[in-house]
């Protein structure tokens, strides 16, 4: 018999066919067989020169009932070929582990759903065994809403959406929140097919909220705002709903990209605003209820449904610059005037004070020009004296009108706030709300009557100025004990000569009365008027408008002749 004879080169490439046969095994699932089971342990045969264990609890289920027998065929991962016993390290929970990564990977790649259990709660989160794979679940991925009890998720098999894979880490992150989301999506969908705007539906109050209330219509939720709650003002929507109620709501917008909806009650009783202007005439008086107050005035409900406003402006006669919550309170009851109505606008403008006396008139009523009244200084300007009157208004004292022999600025340092004093009443204007009072006009035997019938209104007087300021001159007429103030738009015809600087005390000067009431001693004077005046008779006398001559010759011949008399 020949003996073959086996050559160095023969045993390296048998070596090397060995290594290359085992070397792929280490770190891959591979099929094995069941050859024995001792205790709690398999032995498994995988082709190997040793074979390996692994507990039975590792095949699950069928470790525990018997399904796992001699003979059976399992598929495995080698971890190692040989330990440090000279046995192979296997591991069936590994292999189903690698088996599930292949599976998710695929599944992941194609956006699908898989099936897991939720089997242990951790920090953040909760575990979910995805056949063999361990995937982290999000406490803020298991539901829509917050979830209280885990319990009755927990080992129950469920859909999952897997969000994340990472393989080297070993990490996948799973949301059951994804899946219900898209089930949600699907069922509001449905329903709001079936919705129409302008349908009337029943819906179950759900959630309050500051700005309206959110109504279940059976798997989709609407917003009924606070302002479509009733025609009148609602403040905070619980005032009217209550969580769990059962209402009846028209739908009043759809967004079918959103799926938003939108709702109101309001809009299935009448509209009070229809007609308004025939129930609430401009100028009528109503009752109301004030229901709120801001700082440009205060709002008034003359039914439900139905407010107006009163602007701060409108108020009060006589308090200016007063916050309306000084004036009126909220759910006080007020009689108001209808000034204004805009249906289209669906805006009501209120008065209060139109309601009431107007203190001007009843003033001028109770105190006509020439009464003489007593009041307090309540405020003291450089051009006079306002002094409080009866019905809470103010007259003013202007500084001519202070004192018959004083200039009036010099009187007016006499005067203090508070001080009582008495004047006599010189005009009142209803329609601008001013009152002009005077002091000097109360001199005993009425200076002046000094002056006789020779002032008179249009005749020509001769003053001396006591005073100059920047609104005019002060002038004392000669021969009387009266005074005159003379406006700077009355010093002169000529625009660039009405300068009260151009004149200085004791200067002389001529005026044109333009006014004179002897009942009250007051008197207005005009040097323009007497310059208009006089060009009027010397174009009269010496010339006309075709003549030829200038208006200053004309000018120099009256004065001429004048001075020649």
């Amino acid at each position: 018999m020949a003996v073959q004879t086996v050559t160095k080169d023969d045993f390296e490439s048998m070596l090397m066919d060995s290594f290359l046969e085992n070397e792929p095994l280490e770190g891959t699932v591979v099929k094995g067989r069941v050859v024995a089971i001792e205790k709690d342990l398999a032995i498994i045969d995988v082709g190997l020169k040793t074979e390996g264990r692994i507990a039975l609890k590792e095949f699950g289920a069928a470790g525990r009932d018997g399904t796992i027998q001699v003979g059976s065929e399992v598929e495995v991962y080698v971890d190692r070929v040989e330990n440090a016993v000279g046995e192979a390290v296997l591991s069936r929970e590994k292999a189903r582990r690698e088996e599930s990564w292949v599976k998710l990977e695929e599944k992941y790649g194609a956006n699908e759903r898989v099936e897991g259990i939720i089997f242990n709660q951790v920090k953040g989160g909760f575990t979910v065994d995805l056949e063999g794979a361990v995937a982290f679940l999000p406490r803020s991925q298991v539901d829509i809403r917050p979830i209280r009890d885990i319990a009755p998720l927990m080992n129950v098999p469920q859909p999952f959406q897997i969000l994340k894979m990472d393989k080297r880490r070993g990490n996948i992150v799973v949301s059951r929140r994804a899946i219900l989301e898209e089930s949600r999506a699907e069922q509001r969908s449905e329903i709001v097919q079936q919705l129409e705007e302008g349908q009337v539906v029943d819906g179950v109050v759900k959630n309050i909220t500051d700005y309206g209330a959110f109504v279940d219509l059976g798997g989709i939720d609407g917003l009924l705002h606070v302002t479509d709650i009733a025609w009148r003002r609602v403040n905070h929507p619980s005032e009217v709903l209550s969580i769990g109620e059962t209402i009846k709501v028209q739908i009043v917008r759809i967004n079918h990209e959103s799926h938003r909806i939108s709702l109101g009650m309001k809009q299935l009783q009448a509209d009070p605003w229809d007609g308004i202007a025939a129930k609430y005439p401009v100028g009528a008086k109503f009752t109301g209820r004030v229901t709120n107050i801001t700082d440009y005035g205060a709002f008034v409900e003359l039914e439900p449904g139905i407010e107006g406003l009163i602007h701060v402006s409108e108020m009060s006669w006589t308090k200016k610059n007063v916050h309306p919550g000084k004036i009126v309170s909220t759910s006080q009851e007020v009689e108001v005037m209808v000034l204004e109505v805009d249906p289209e606008k669906r805006r009501i403008s209120l008065g209060l004070k139109q309601t009431l006396a107007n203190p001007w008139e009843t003033f001028a009523e109770k105190f006509p020009v020439g009464a003489t009244v007593e009041g307090e200084v309540k405020n003291k300007t450089e051009f006079g004296l306002f002094i409080g009157l009866d019905g809470d208004v103010d007259g003013m004292v202007h500084l001519s009108d202070l004192d018959w022999q004083k200039p009036g600025e010099q009187a007016l340092e006499e005067y203090n706030r508070g001080d009582i004093v008495q004047a006599k009443v010189l005009d009142v204007d209803v329609e601008k709300e001013r009152i002009s009072l005077g002091i000097k006009q109360l001199a005993v035997g009425d200076v002046a009557d000094a002056g006789g019938d020779g002032i008179r209104k249009g005749s020509v007087v001769t003053g001396t100025v006591t005073e100059v300021n920047d609104g005019g001159i002060e002038v004392r007429i000669n021969d009387t004990e009266m005074t005159a103030f003379i406006r700077r738009a009355d010093l002169s015809r000529d625009r660039n000569d009405q300068r009260p600087e151009r004149f200085s005390k004791g200067e002389k000067v001529d005026a044109r009365v333009t006014q004179y009431d002897r009942k009250t001693s007051r008197i207005q004077l005009s040097i323009k008027a007497l310059e208009i005046a006089e060009e009027k008779e010397a174009v009269a006398a010496y010339g006309s408008s075709d003549s030829g001559a200038s208006l200053g010759d004309i000018l120099g011949a009256a004065l001429k002749g004048r001075d020649d008399k």
